[in-house]
């Protein structure tokens, strides 16, 4: 079966992007289309936060016109043939912050959109959106589109996940700075280079803002070749793609596809004095340690969703086990079903758990005041009185999360089943 896996040609228009002035934006836009005449099924890519820079006086006013400009994208990409992509500020219909969404738009409509997960914290953006969870693959007509979003561009292992699953053409909308630009160069290369992809990349041009960005968006082959380069003025680059040229170097070795299992997920259970050396090293640049603790006895996708929600608090996820000794105390003479080693053992297979200390105590408390978390994670069936070592916490800076579990289930009620099911 013959598999779509390459756009027949990629392109980036490169503009000064007008802060706060949709209509201007758009307009600029089509200029640029227009006078370039891109071939049909061609994708072209605009910077990040085309329409409205990082206004973010406006951010829910501008977002509010997101339909309006997806609708100006569909009629450009419906009179050009063509596939068109950038970002877009996306309001959730709730109170939440909005999404950095990149939209990839051809002449049927939307074809797929993805949400920005590595917010820039130097430009304050995690004060106004909020990242995105999950990084799929756009399914195109011409086959699978990877994206990454500016920012994102130093976490080689989105492109790498991307490119495994099937990508052969990363794509990158950006506002890159200026007194960045060898930074920009070398990663764009290094993507490239490293997956064996190419790599089309649109970024901002002239001051947008109190920021002025870097142009030199790039259109790069999968041996590192730089095919295409602006400069710092507005412009459009374009380029013909070659599946061949794909083929030809992931023929000879393919890193990418090379996925051993290097990890022993057991060496992440720490004893604490392990543990609070490890954190020590963690802590120093700045990275954010979750805690959590329970019995855990028998994991359940209640447990598993909710740690998958404290680990997104923050960088690190550290997770307190209570002994056997302490469960029985808590639980009586009959639990735990599971001892202390094998609990914490399938607890380390998890990817979203970092570490795993146990603790003998009732409580956690001596736990969480040796690590001081800067977030103390805990169900919101717990109010905050009852929650030991919050007032802890929030007296050092940091700060409790309350999760709701979204899995109506527990251990115990696992265990009475499993009880009448089998008999005596």
């Amino acid at each position: 079966m013959s598999i779509p896996s390459l756009f027949p040609a990629a392109a980036c228009v490169q503009f000064n992007v007008a802060f706060g002035d949709i209509d201007k934006n758009i307009e600029q836009v089509e200029h640029l289309i227009n006078s370039c005449r891109p071939a049909p099924d061609t994708l072209l890519l605009l910077p990040e936060m085309w329409t409205t820079g990082f206004d973010y006086a406006h951010t829910a006013e501008l977002g509010a016109r997101t339909p309006e400009i997806v609708s100006s994208m569909e009629r450009m990409a419906a009179r050009h043939q063509i596939y068109l992509a950038g970002t877009l500020t996306e309001l959730p219909g709730n109170e939440a912050l909005p999404f950095n969404m990149l939209y990839l738009v051809g002449p049927e409509g939307v074809v797929g959109r993805v949400a920005k997960q590595h917010l820039f914290a130097l430009w304050h953006e995690d004060q106004h959106y909020q990242g995105g969870q999950t990084a799929p693959l756009l399914q195109t007509p011409q086959g699978p589109l990877g994206a990454l979003i500016c920012y994102e561009l130093r976490f080689p292992e989105l492109a790498r996940r991307q490119v495994f699953a099937g990508c052969r053409i990363v794509a990158v909308s950006a506002q890159w700075p200026l007194v960045r630009l060898d930074h920009w160069q070398t990663l764009l290369r290094a993507r490239a280079i490293e997956n064996q992809s190419y790599v089309v990349a649109a970024n901002g041009c002239g001051r947008t803002g109190s920021m002025e960005l870097a142009g030199h968006s790039m259109i790069i082959g999968p041996d590192g070749t730089v095919l295409r380069a602006a400069g710092t003025t507005a412009t459009v680059i374009a380029c013909p793609l070659d599946t061949a040229q794909v083929d030809g170097q992931r023929s000879r070795f393919y890193p990418a596809g090379r996925r051993a299992w290097l990890s022993a997920d057991s060496e992440k259970i720490k004893t604490l004095d392990e543990l609070l050396a490890e954190l020590t090293l963690i802590r120093r640049d700045g990275s954010r340690i979750a805690f959590t603790n329970g019995c855990f006895d028998i994991l359940h996708p209640g447990h598993v969703s909710y740690l998958e929600e404290a680990r997104r608090s923050a960088d690190c996820l550290v997770v307190g086990v209570n002994t056997d000794i302490s469960v029985r105390a808590l639980k009586g003479a009959d639990r735990p079903i599971n001892g202390e080693e094998d609990r914490a053992r399938v607890l380390a297979a998890l990817g979203c758990v970092d570490y795993v200390v146990l603790f003998t105590e009732e409580t956690p408390l001596h736990l969480i005041t040796a690590i001081m978390p800067d977030v103390l994670v805990k169900g919101a069936d717990w109010a905050e009185k009852q929650i030991v070592g919050a007032a802890e916490v929030k007296a050092q800076g940091g700060r409790l999360l309350r999760i709701p579990f979204t899995h109506q289930c527990s251990t115990t009620t696992l265990i009475d089943r499993i009880r009448t099911a089998v008999p005596d």
